[in-house]
């Protein structure tokens, strides 16, 4: 593991767009279908990977509902989402606001309950087990009709208190985010908070709707959104949040190469971006490989990675004092010195920065500081400014 890639999985991160039926690995698949004994037309691990060669939206849309299939009981959602936070710690994750697609399941017949409550009790374990606070957000179909909508906000009434927001995923084009704005108005009168997938594969236009009709809080993707420089910089100005995925961006043919990916001219632009990894299982990277890959392909500085990470934070819907006990830690970590090295190779010396605790090994790096100053005096104006004696803190 290079320097660099330490660094990028050892900094603290949230993770704000991540769909937990997407994190379903092929292992997952079969453990699942063995133990709900559901037929999955898969014989092994490797057909269901090799089944993962799609090129659009819709045609991995169609083995992700397939997949979904497999999940039946509360188990089976805590265990995905367990297996999923593992992984998010492993890449320096503290904490995540995760999706779920109830239309997904209670189509096919389940309850409500199996999955919020499946989902709930994974949450809370990995934060007794990984300290990784976590937020749920209910999404909407947008390629069912609003009325279905309408049914599911219903159902989740007794869970309001246990679910942060509300989002819009599944088929972008021909379903634009007006065609839901009477049960978006609805949930944020319930206190939620909005957000919704736009500027993925649908035009600029479904970015202004959101905005506009939808008021969200935040946009997932919205990468088209570069297309109308107006939109750019109302965004900008607004400091809306935007959850970028990469991966999944390549994988969908939303870029066609990863070197052309708009994440460093997003940031150039001044938009609060945010890194993120969909739906890692079938995009080829979670949280930490979006990161890194995405830093190789379009030269992201360690500048550029504070900046992402810093935006994860700040995007997030967590409130004030959550983000304040992010900012605490009951160890005081280890002091060690690393050579920083660049996306494309090693950077010359005088770049080298220190860390307080240790990337490699899963701890949290909480602190970064240039070499020749002291831990208890970090440079003026750096994203440690605030930091004293080295206590714990992400920014």
């Amino acid at each position: 593991m290079s320097v660099f890639e330490a660094f990028i999985r050892g900094i603290p991160k949230a993770e704000l767009h991540l769909h937990i039926e997407g994190s379903l690995e092929p292992e997952q698949m079969f453990e699942f279908s063995r133990r709900n004994k559901v037929d999955i037309p898969f014989r092994s691990v490797e057909e269901v990977r090799g089944a993962y060669a799609f090129s659009n939206l819709q045609d991995f849309l169609d083995i992700y509902y397939q997949g979904a299939a497999v999940l039946h009981t509360e188990e089976d959602f805590r265990d995905l989402a367990l297996a999923y936070f593992a992984r998010l710690k492993a890449d320096g994750g503290v904490h995540a606001e995760i999706f779920f697609d109830p239309e997904t399941h209670t189509n096919r017949g389940l309850p409500f309950s199996i999955a919020v409550d499946g989902l709930l009790a994974g949450m809370k374990e990995a934060e007794t087990r990984y300290g990784i606070t976590s937020k749920l957000i209910m999404c909407f179909l947008r390629h069912l009709d609003e009325a279905s909508s309408f049914r599911t906000l219903q159902a989740a009434e007794p869970w309001l208190h246990r679910i942060a927001g509300v989002g819009l995923d599944s088929s972008e084009k021909g379903h634009p985010p007006s065609k839901f704005a009477r049960v978006f108005q609805a949930a944020r009168e319930l206190g939620l908070k909005i957000c919704a997938h736009a500027g993925e594969e649908g035009p600029p236009d479904y970015v202004h709707e959101a905005l506009d009709i939808l008021h969200v809080d935040r946009i997932d993707h919205g990468n088209r959104a570069l297309e109308d420089d107006a939109l750019t910089r109302r965004l900008a100005k607004e400091g809306m949040t935007l959850t970028v995925c990469p991966l999944s961006n390549l994988k969908l043919c939303v870029v066609m190469d990863l070197k052309d990916h708009p994440m460093k001219r997003m940031l150039n632009l001044g938009l609060k971006a945010t890194c993120s990894s969909d739906d890692p299982a079938y995009f080829g990277g979670y949280v930490g490989d979006n990161y890194i890959r995405t830093a190789e392909a379009v030269g992201l500085t360690r500048e550029d990675i504070v900046t992402l990470a810093k935006n994860s934070f700040t995007g997030s819907f967590l409130d004030a004092a959550s983000k304040a006990k992010h900012d605490r830690c009951d160890r005081r970590p280890r002091r060690r010195e690393l050579t920083n090295e660049g996306a494309g190779g090693p950077t010359a010396l005088k770049s080298r920065t220190n860390f307080i605790g240790a990337a490699s090994s899963g701890e949290t790096v909480v602190a970064i500081r240039p070499t020749g100053t002291s831990a208890g005096a970090p440079r003026s104006g750096g994203p440690r400014s605030q930091m004293k004696q080295a206590k714990p803190s992400h920014w």
